[in-house]
């Protein structure tokens, strides 16, 4: 159970006789593990000058936000901060100098930090329409999910049909978005996973591979004779170099993760094993340029890619939502949790062995507690 605190409304509101909306909020005051996630009532932020407000529907989980939790995702995180990479939810209030159009609209954004909310204020060009009709849980993966595997596939690795791609975490939230958007493109396709989840894998047309049994790099070489042209590597660490081995001449490792922090449920190792696990890669890319046979390890950071091109991320979010409206994709969607609940989200992904993305639904009678209705209530 969550601990909570409720910030009153504002007197100049009540005074002014506007209605005060209530929201709740999950906060991060100290850094550590799922026990530090708190929740918040209050009023319901005031969305300014060319910003919107938006009613929040669903939020993604993420590993990356168990990362900026303990203070150590490359992401700079100042306390306290809510944590939230991606939503989904419709506009309800606009701010001076946007358009009024847009109330109503379902909207997605990736803001990074916020969106573990009830409602959420983000400046208008942020925002991307959402097709009417779409399921806010199915429409919430893709926005941090299937853009990154949209990415590394084709803004970083190019992918061509009949290429061999490895996909570490096949069963995952961006590991099942690979092996989705993998398929649409025609890869030869294979994917590591535990026992339990090969008929996952199967079902998405790749070819798995039991990694706690089986040496991946021998199994690539025994299967495809040359190896694979592209690796996605979400695990980090020495794993990258092991890609690196599984890959043909001219190949690829897509380096973007590093759930190799992850031990028996909890974030391993001290600040230095960290920062180990951050570097060492970087220093794999450098070795791996060094060698013979032009094969590359390429770093992936959707944050960067989009600050650095935001036009993409529309363009690739659009193109995903399309895919989805059209039925040519479908985001495995591991649970739907309530707000209330976000710390049980964080222990389940903590645990290692979520197959897809998990979702915290915001904005509906399940997402309050009791207790937390209560407190809604007396604001």
């Amino acid at each position: 159970m969550l601990s909570y605190a409720i910030v009153p409304a504002s007197a100049e509101r009540v005074q002014l006789g506007e209605a005060v909306v209530k929201s709740l909020r999950i906060i991060v005051r100290r850094l550590g593990g799922p026990e530090v996630l708190e929740t918040l009532v209050e009023e319901a932020p005031e969305p300014g000058r060319g910003e919107a407000r938006v009613r929040v529907l669903a939020a993604g989980v993420s590993f990356a936000e168990m990362l900026m939790r303990e203070g150590i995702h490359p992401e700079k995180t100042t306390l306290p901060f809510t944590p939230g990479w991606d939503i989904v939810g419709v506009v309800d209030k606009a701010g001076d100098g946007t358009s009024q159009t847009a109330i109503g609209q379902m909207v997605a954004a990736l803001p990074i930090h916020g969106g573990y909310a009830q409602y959420i204020c983000l400046p208008e060009g942020e925002l991307i329409p959402v097709p009417s009709g779409l399921d806010p849980a199915e429409a919430v993966s893709l926005v941090l999910n299937y853009v990154t595997a949209y990415q590394m596939m084709h803004r970083v690795a190019h992918v061509s049909p009949g290429q061999r791609a490895l996909i570490h975490g096949a069963t995952g939230g961006v590991g099942t978005a690979l092996l989705q958007l993998g398929r649409l493109v025609g890869l030869e396709m294979y994917g590591t996973a535990s026992l339990a989840t090969h008929q996952i894998v199967s079902d998405l047309g790749a070819v798995p591979i039991d990694y706690q049994k089986t040496d991946f790099v021998e199994e690539i070489h025994r299967l495809t004779g040359e190896g694979v042209d592209f690796v996605f590597d979400g695990v980090g660490e020495t794993n990258v170099w092991r890609s690196f081995q599984a890959l043909k001449p001219n190949g690829r490792v897509i380096a973007y993760g590093f759930t190799s922090f992850l031990h028996k449920g909890q974030l391993a190792g001290g600040l230095r094993y960290r920062l180990r696990g951050i570097l060492r890669p970087a220093w794999y890319a450098l070795r791996a340029f060094l060698l013979p046979g032009r094969r590359r390890i390429l770093p992936y950071s959707i944050q960067y890619l989009k600050r650095r091109r935001p036009a993409w991320f529309r363009e690739d979010l659009s193109a995903l939502l399309g895919l989805l409206r059209d039925k040519k994709i479908k985001p495995v969607v591991a649970e739907r949790i309530p707000l209330s609940e976000a710390r049980r989200a964080h222990e389940l992904l903590g645990q290692g062995s979520v197959r897809g993305k998990l979702v915290l639904i915001c904005n509906s009678p399940a997402s309050l507690n009791g207790s937390e209705q209560q407190a809604v209530a007396r604001l």
